[in-house]
């Protein structure tokens, strides 16, 4: 039933762009209907990965799920760069790391129940998202004081991003050699095959180009009708609709009986947006726009960092339970507040 409805929903992607380029619908509307039309995009995006997966084995199953699973985030950004919203990329950014962290991991905890969880894995990588942060000020505390796009702080950002990059990669090649498994030459019975599966993720990510431009472009109106800052919208609303594939993956995965799989899934996405989408968005940034210092302000990087960190102390004793699953969602709520409060740059 879940999936007629997201496969329905898709039905959404057409409309939003006949409604704004035949009808010329823009504003809250456009903003409304292609947040909403990015969700079920996200899951076919995810999906289609699987389906790759049983034709091409984990390791390959692993680069696309890096390259594709995190794809309406690094879209969304991108096309934020391209029309001069720094705010709107760092948003989404803190959004993504904070919103899987806490939102997402303890949601998959709280519908999961007491389970036990891969202490190892979990820890690393949100030990990546906390060494993240700290690499993050080193451009970060000189754009506290004087502008903070100055190219200066980009040119510090450099060998930030490329040191992240370095560190996902050896955080990547580390756990799928833990998790090596066997790959069957069949795939199973009922999946895709190899091109349809390519053509569903190469239209699914096209599609998701275009609606994430209606989205960045159609932000600021929203933000305006509501009287909502631009970096809540971004930190917030835009950043749970990138990870929509993750969120949905983790919560049903969790509820379906496997809590453990669900709690890595979902720090898994914080680490790969804090240590991979972050770095190539700003390494990127100038082939489409100004170039992107990863100059976080202060309550960007406490509430990143604190989030990985509970994250990590969480599983300490290699277990989870329901009520530490209400406490991260307690903590989302109350960094939720927070990015109210703080208002844009």
């Amino acid at each position: 039933m879940a999936r007629t409805i997201v496969r329905s929903s898709l039905a959404l992607t057409p409309a939003v762009l006949v409604l704004h380029y035949a009808f010329g619908v823009s504003g809250t509307p456009t903003f409304v209907l292609s947040a909403i039309a990015l969700a079920p995009l996200a899951f076919l995006i995810g999906e289609a990965t699987e389906q790759i997966a049983e034709h091409t084995g984990p390791g390959v199953s692993a680069f696309l799920n890096a390259s594709f699973g995190n794809a309406p985030e690094l879209i969304i950004a991108l096309f934020a760069v391209d029309s001069g919203l720094p705010n709107v990329v760092r948003g989404s950014i803190t959004g993504s790391v904070v919103g899987t962290a806490l939102l997402v991991f303890g949601a998959a905890l709280a519908v999961g129940g007491d389970a036990p969880a891969d202490r190892r894995s979990i820890a690393l990588q949100a030990g990546a998202v906390v060494a993240a942060t700290l690499l993050f000020l080193v451009p970060s505390v000189p754009g506290w004081h004087g502008d903070y796009r100055r190219h200066s702080l980009y040119v510090l950002t450099l060998p930030v991003a490329a040191a992240l990059l370095v560190l996902y990669v050896a955080i990547t090649t580390y756990n799928l050699r833990r998790h090596r498994a066997a790959h069957t030459a069949a795939p199973a019975e009922g999946a895709w095959s190899l091109p349809a599966a390519l053509a569903a993720l190469a239209v699914a990510t096209a599609a998701t180009a275009f609606v994430s431009d209606l989205l960045v472009h159609s932000l600021d109106a929203f933000g305006h009708a509501l009287g909502l800052s631009q970096f809540f919208v971004a930190v917030v609303i835009v950043a749970i609709v990138g990870n929509a594939a993750e969120h949905g993956g983790a919560v049903v995965t969790a509820r379906g009986g496997d809590p453990r799989l669900g709690a890595e899934i979902a720090i898994s996405s914080a680490m790969q947006v804090a240590v991979f989408i972050a770095p190539t968005v700003a390494l990127l940034s100038v082939l489409v726009g100004d170039d992107l210092p990863l100059a976080f302000r202060p309550i960007e990087l406490v509430t990143m960092g604190g989030a990985a960190a509970a994250a990590g102390l969480l599983v300490a004793n290699g277990r989870t339970t329901r009520r530490e699953g209400y406490a991260l969602l307690g903590l989302y709520a109350v960094a939720a507040v927070a990015f109210g409060l703080a208002g844009d740059r």
